[in-house]
């Protein structure tokens, strides 16, 4: 195929021309020689050395040029692409042609701007977005739909003969029929009316359209067909070639409410005073094959999205929720690995087997940790009593683990900054609560980090091509910004030249009863950058380990089913790979990494969304009440606020401030010019909640001083009035305009 790539490359850059005249010119007669010179041609397509213009022409890329996705920001005023490398760069709207949010674009070097490169689209290749969410709004012949989607930067012009009896202001769903030109809006069609805003019931449409996801337990025909045929129970031949563990005393810990049951643990203690530990995952490889629809759909979604009460399944339930769950008494086949562990937490002896166990007990954390609190009743003892004595060894073997950790550096302390919703029964946020961890959440979150890194090293170790997980050292920029903050609050804090996770550790620890201990954790997770999958090994930061990657999940990861698959290939090849499959990793494990690390921010995107939804829902009951927030960020505009017990985030406008505010970008602060007062990152001040928009996802807070002095006659009617949209008004301030 690299000869072929050659051979094409050296014809169209000379000439574009189409695919008909490439087989023509490399005198391709049959169809086995069509077919390879096609298939080049779209992996040159996707790997951005060449592009098709509207003429079906394959042109050549130039040194000046890249072909990418290009992603706007939240607010829809700046765009970004990344190159082949991995580079950004910067695209500003007026050099964005006519292109849409996740378009395919080729771009040229323009120069620079900030510190990175800068481009210009010069052309759209492909149109991502099919269909967008967002509201209505009906003129007198026509109408508009503006999307909820702030990355979308345009609005949608709706002809009279499409929009579906849509009334003023309700949520749509919109499929794109045009797409911008030089001069008129993109055109759509409403196929969908979803509701009136603030609905809590059109919540999940919503995030599902916007975020282009798919509809939960939907699967296509075929991948359906396939699941179905896989028998419920596993026959005796399926054991030949296993490690029989069902005799062992192994039994899984997941949370109240879940389904599917990934990953099953078991102990012993050994005679020399080791610990024999068995992390057994569920072997979703053996049913799920290369070349089926199953593997194709679940290469597709990449990953599970839990969106509050809703699953989006990778896997059908067929299998994610019952012959791939490690259900309670009912034989299961797993990947199965042993780890000897010393009282130093190190690893002395592991070995992976294709094995098959019968859980013992389907154990929740809830219940774990009554037990090992010793809070645990009559009841409880009675179901759970006969698991005490391992559940308090495996408690002993996670401190050591952790220990072993903490001495290598690792981040351990860092809250999860997890919320659970209560809902009353119109299905409206009742209150907003934080998840958190007990004792068997640590044990099992030990036991997954310490099974995966043994995995990473057996391919590591041997230079084998593999798929990690990976985590960069943090930004400077971000790190210098932690360090100012920290100064003023007179915490010491050196950037050393060389970064290493055991100095965040450290400040971790050294701030833990600090007053601002939750905003300096939020500072210190924005200095670090986001965890990916790579088939190059980097390490990663935070665990402070050389090798990583993610094994213990493969019911709702991509990336650990791809690990499965690698690993019985390494247990065929006797803790080896052999030629063929080192080859076929080799050029297939970069674009899964791209792929499925692209697919987990759009999940993690979709989750993120859901959940601020329901959290404006909670606070808009709220408007026109004071709370303590603290500053999380600083900016030009204004401050970046939080309710800490509840974890809502908000803006406190520059316009709001009862000064003229000057921004001090050395150490990240507003100073006012007449009071010199002074607003930093961690400060805790008293502020009214004003406005909350669960259609942009923006909360508006004034500092309550401020709300005071403009209304001492009339407080209580400060928020009364309301809006078409429901949202309560606030006040027209008296006197000068800020």
């Amino acid at each position: 195929m690299v000869d072929i790539e050659k051979k094409i490359i050296e014809i169209i850059k000379h000439k574009p021309v189409i695919l008909k005249k490439i087989y023509e010119l490399l005198q391709a007669e049959n169809k086995e020689d069509r077919r390879l010179i096609r298939k080049t041609a779209k992996k040159m397509l996707s790997d951005g050395i060449a592009y098709k213009d509207s003429k079906n022409k394959y042109h050549l890329v130039s040194s000046k040029q890249v072909v990418g996705t290009i992603e706007f920001t939240k607010s829809g005023n700046m765009a970004f692409l990344s190159d082949k490398n991995g580079d950004e760069i910067a695209i500003t709207v007026e050099n964005s042609l006519n292109a849409m949010h996740k378009d395919r674009v080729l771009i040229e070097k323009i120069g620079q701007w900030r510190d990175l490169p800068s481009g210009r689209v010069i052309r759209i290749l492909n149109n991502e977005i099919e269909r967008i969410v967002g509201q209505f709004q009906k003129k007198k012949m026509f109408g508009f739909v503006i999307p909820l989607n702030g990355k979308i930067n345009y609005d949608f012009y709706i002809s009279p003969e499409n929009m579906n009896n849509a009334k003023e202001g309700e949520i749509v769903e919109v499929e794109i029929l045009k797409h911008k030109s030089k001069n008129k809006n993109p055109e759509g069609k409403i196929i969908k009316i979803l509701g009136k805003p603030g609905d809590p019931s059109i919540d999940l449409p919503i995030i599902i359209t916007k975020h282009g996801l798919p509809n939960p337990g939907e699967f296509p025909k075929k991948v359906m067909e396939e699941a179905l045929k896989i028998p419920e129970k596993i026959s005796k031949k399926e054991f030949k070639g296993r490690k029989d563990f069902r005799d062992q005393l192994i039994f899984t810990i997941d949370g109240d409410t879940a389904k599917d049951f990934d990953d099953a643990v078991g102990l012993k203690k050994l005679n020399n005073g080791n610990y024999e530990l068995g992390v057994h995952i569920a072997d979703v490889s053996h049913y799920v094959n290369d070349n089926s629809d199953l593997n194709k759909e679940a290469y597709k979604r990449s990953t599970s999205i839990y969106l509050i009460n809703t699953v989006i399944p990778m896997l059908p339930h067929e299998l994610s929720d019952w012959i791939c769950s490690l259900v309670q008494d009912e034989d299961r086949l797993t990947m199965s690995l042993i780890m000897e562990i010393n009282k130093d937490g190190d690893v002395v002896k592991s070995n992976i087997y294709n094995g098959i166990i019968n859980s013992k007990k389907r154990l929740t954390y809830s219940k774990a940790n009554k037990i090992l609190e010793n809070n645990a009743d009559e009841n409880l003892m009675e179901e759970i009593g006969f698991l005490k004595e391992t559940l308090e060894s495996m408690k002993e073997l996670m401190y050591i683990i952790r220990e072993n950790r903490k001495r290598r550096g690792s981040i351990l302390d860092i809250e999860s900054g997890e919320v659970y919703f209560e809902f009353d029964e119109n299905g409206y946020v009742k209150d907003i609560l934080k998840r958190e961890r007990g004792i068997s959440e640590k044990i099992i979150e030990e036991f997954m980090i310490k099974a995966n890194e043994t995995v990473a090293e057996f391919f590591d170790i041997k230079g084998l091509p593999f798929i990690y997980r990976v985590h960069e050292n943090p930004d400077g920029e971000m790190l210098i910004q932690l360090k100012n903050y920290l100064e003023i609050l007179g915490i010491k804090f050196k950037i050393p030249e060389t970064m290493h996770p055991k100095v965040l550790q450290e400040i971790l620890e050294k701030t833990k009863d600090h007053p601002l201990n939750e905003s300096i954790q939020k500072l210190l997770v924005r200095s670090m950058k986001r965890a990916i999958y790579s088939n190059n090994n980097i390490g990663h930061f935070g665990l402070a380990s050389n090798s990583y990657t993610h094994f213990t999940s493969p019911i709702r990861r991509y990336p650990d089913l791809i690990v499965h698959k690698m690993l019985k290939k390494y247990i065929e090849g006797k803790n080896d790979l052999k030629k063929q499959d080192i080859e076929k990793y080799s050029k297939i494990l970069p674009d899964i990494s791209e792929s499925c690390s692209k697919k987990e921010r759009v999940a993690d995107e979709a989750e993120w969304d859901l959940i601020d939804m329901k959290k404006i829902e909670y606070i808009r009951k709220h408007i026109g009440e004071k709370y303590e927030v603290f500053v999380t960020g600083v900016t030009k505009f204004g401050l970046f606020v939080e309710i800490p017990e509840k974890m809502i985030n908000g803006l406190i406008h520059i316009s709001e401030l009862d000064d003229y505010f000057i921004y001090n970008e050395r150490d990240n602060s507003l100073v006012g010019d007449k009071t010199k007062k002074t607003y930093r990152v961690g400060d805790k001040i008293k502020a009214v909640v004003a406005k909350a928009d669960k259609l942009t996802l923006q909360v508006d807070f004034i500092p309550y001083e401020n709300y005071i002095k403009i209304n001492k006659k009339n407080t209580k009617n400060y928020f009364n009035k309301k809006n078409k949209n429901g949202n309560k008004k606030t006040f027209k301030k008296k006197g000068k305009n800020k």
